[in-house]
C-alpha cells in the first residue's frame, strides 16, 4: 500500500513537472497586473477593467490548458477546469461590460476571488505532491478568500484603497504561484535526478590487490 501511495505521489509530480512553466506563465501574469495595478497613476475604472479582464482570461486559459493535459493523469484535472471556465466567464463579460459600475465591478471580483480561492484550498488537500507544494497552495486560497472579502466589504468610495488591495493579492498569488513551479520543478530534480545519476554511476574499477586475489 505504501509503494503504490508512493507511485501515485511519483505519478503526480510528475505531471506537475511537465507542466510546470504553465505555474511560471501564471505568477508572471499575477505580478504583471499587480505591479501595474499598484504604480500605474491615475489608473481609470475602466482600463482596470480591461486589464483585470486581460489578467482572468490568461490565467484562465493557463488553467483549462492544464486541465485539459491532466485528464487521465490527475485525479483534479476537472478543478483546473473549471477555475479556467470562472475566468473566461468573468473574463468575457468583463470584455463586453467595460463600462460596469464600480460597485458591480467590485462584486464581480470579490466572488471571483472567493470561488478560485476555495477551489485552490481544495486542492491542496486532494493533491499527493509534496507537503511544501501543498502548504503553498493552501495558502494562495486562503489569500484570494481573505483578498475577496476583504474587497466585498470594501465601500464604493474606497476605490484606492480596492485597486491596492487587489493589486497586492495579484503580487502573491504570483510570488507563491511561481514557488510552487519552482519547488515542484526542484523536487522533482532531486528526486529523480539523484536516481538517474546513480544508475548512470559506472561500477568502481577493481584495486590492483583484488585483481591479484581474483
Amino acid at each position: 500500500m505504501a509503494d503504490r501511495a508512493e507511485d501515485i505521489g511519483a505519478a503526480v509530480l510528475g505531471i506537475h513537472n511537465d507542466l510546470w512553466w504553465m505555474g511560471i506563465l501564471q505568477g508572471v501574469l499575477a505580478l504583471f497586473f499587480g505591479i501595474t495595478a499598484l504604480f500605474w497613476p491615475s489608473l481609470s475604472l475602466i482600463t482596470l477593467v480591461y486589464l483585470f479582464s486581460a489578467f482572468v482570461l490568461g490565467i484562465g486559459l493557463v488553467e483549462i490548458t492544464y486541465g485539459i493535459l491532466s485528464i487521465g493523469r490527475r485525479s483534479t484535472w476537472w478543478m483546473n477546469l473549471l477555475v479556467g471556465m470562472i475566468g473566461l466567464g468573468v473574463g468575457i463579460y468583463l470584455v463586453r461590460h467595460p463600462n460596469v459600475s464600480f460597485d458591480t465591478f467590485i462584486l464581480v471580483i470579490g466572488l471571483t476571488l472567493i470561488a478560485r480561492g476555495l477551489i485552490d484550498a481544495t486542492r491542496s488537500f486532494t493533491d499527493r505532491t509534496k507537503g511544501v507544494n501543498r502548504a503553498l497552495l493552501a495558502i494562495v486560497g486562503i489569500a484570494a478568500v481573505v483578498a475577496g472579502v476583504i474587497i466585498l466589504l470594501q465601500p464604493v468610495a474606497g476605490g484606492v484603497a480596492f485597486v491596492w488591495i487587489l493589486g497586492l493579492y495579484a503580487m502573491v498569488y504570483g510570488a507563491l504561484t511561481i514557488a510552487v513551479a519552482l519547488e515542484v520543478h526542484n523536487e522533482f530534480g532531486r528526486r529523480f535526478g539523484d536516481v538517474a545519476s546513480v544508475g548512470e554511476r559506472p561500477a568502481p574499477q577493481r584495486t590492483a590487490s583484488a585483481r591479484v586475489r581474483g
